[in-house]
């Protein structure tokens, strides 16, 4: 099964990239305000703009640790040149918020990995309320509009309401859903899962875990259960560990991405809900801090506003003047 480029040549760039835009609206109006304020009346970028730019950084969620990385990159850059101006700086900015992101950008530039006969699957991991299971629902169409055949895992054993409302995208959506009781174990959910896809010809496995935040070590056990047991079934799975967080919770997404890369290997992020929050700098953040490549983003409540992410598309939003 060759996977390669699914979907870049059929997006709309042009209204892919206005959606974007529209979706960081918050992010984009908050920061551009605070920059306005402070390069209110000053022309030439010094230290005291750097500490407030720092400051800026920081309260747009981007985290300390990566903005004190920033700000280090453009004190290099203004030393080389005496002469920078601060109408120069939001290009500066943008350039190495840029470069930032292209260090944690993942080799694998498709969706899928071809790997033959075996399906792809892809483990996904979150707390609850983050839009797990929306994440799930929505990767499940974009996957479906392609031509691929999906299966579904409802692995959230411990909550009936993850079951149903699975359930409800996989019915939505129009793709099989392999599920057990309440209760049931989460290994033997994903064993089955993955046998039924492999019986059946599927190009894409999307199994659903527990979105509790339970200690580390009862999640590795776990996590590491549902592992193995699907290796049983095909042995590179899972291909993928999609850790899904919630933009809108600031520095909290930070705290979550510490807890899930503890208990096991994630590969990629999809982070949700940017469209409503001003929080957007925590792309750019838990990226950086976590060495994972940002693989989605959530930027509004349709079917089609989760987005493969493009790192050039994201800071030509973030910065866009109109």
């Amino acid at each position: 099964m060759a996977f390669f480029g699914l979907f870049g040549k059929k997006e709309d760039r042009k209204e892919q990239q206005d959606n974007l835009t529209k979706g960081l609206a918050k992010t984009k109006e908050s920061l551009f305000k605070k920059l306005g304020r402070l390069l209110l009346g000053k022309h030439k970028v010094d230290d005291d703009v750097l500490d407030e730019l720092e400051e800026i950084l920081i309260t747009s969620d981007v985290g300390v640790d990566t903005t004190l990385k920033i700000i280090e990159r453009i004190q290099e850059r203004v030393k080389k040149d005496t002469y920078t101006g601060t109408s120069e700086l939001d290009t500066i900015l943008r350039e190495e918020i840029a470069a930032l992101l292209a260090e944690n950008e993942g080799a694998e530039k498709s969706e899928i990995i071809d790997h033959g006969s075996d399906p792809y699957v892809i483990m996904v991991v979150g707390v609850n309320g983050v839009g797990k299971t929306t994440t799930i629902g929505k990767l499940a169409y974009r996957f479906k509009k392609a031509g691929k055949k999906v299966v579904l895992g409802a692995a959230d054993t411990f909550r009936a309401a993850a079951i149903e409302q699975l359930e409800v995208w996989a019915q939505r959506v129009d793709v099989t859903i392999i599920k057990q009781q309440m209760k049931a174990d989460p290994a033997s959910v994903a064993f089955d899962t993955i046998s039924s896809a492999k019986a059946h010809g599927a190009d894409v496995v999307i199994i659903d875990t527990a979105g509790r935040l339970h200690n580390n070590i009862g999640l590795m056990n776990e996590l590491s259960k549902i592992k193995n047991v699907m290796r049983k079934q095909v042995p590179t799975a899972p291909d993928e560990v999609l850790l899904v967080l919630d933009g809108s919770t600031g520095q909290n997404a930070f705290e979550q991405a510490k807890q899930f890369t503890k208990a096991t290997e994630v590969t990629a992020l999809a982070i949700t809900k940017l469209d409503g929050t001003a929080k957007g700098g925590v792309v750019i953040g838990v990226s950086d801090q976590f060495n994972i490549p940002v693989k989605y983003i959530g930027i509004g409540e349709g079917i089609e506003d989760l987005q493969l992410f493009d790192r050039q598309a994201f800071v030509d939003s973030l910065f866009r003047q109109n």
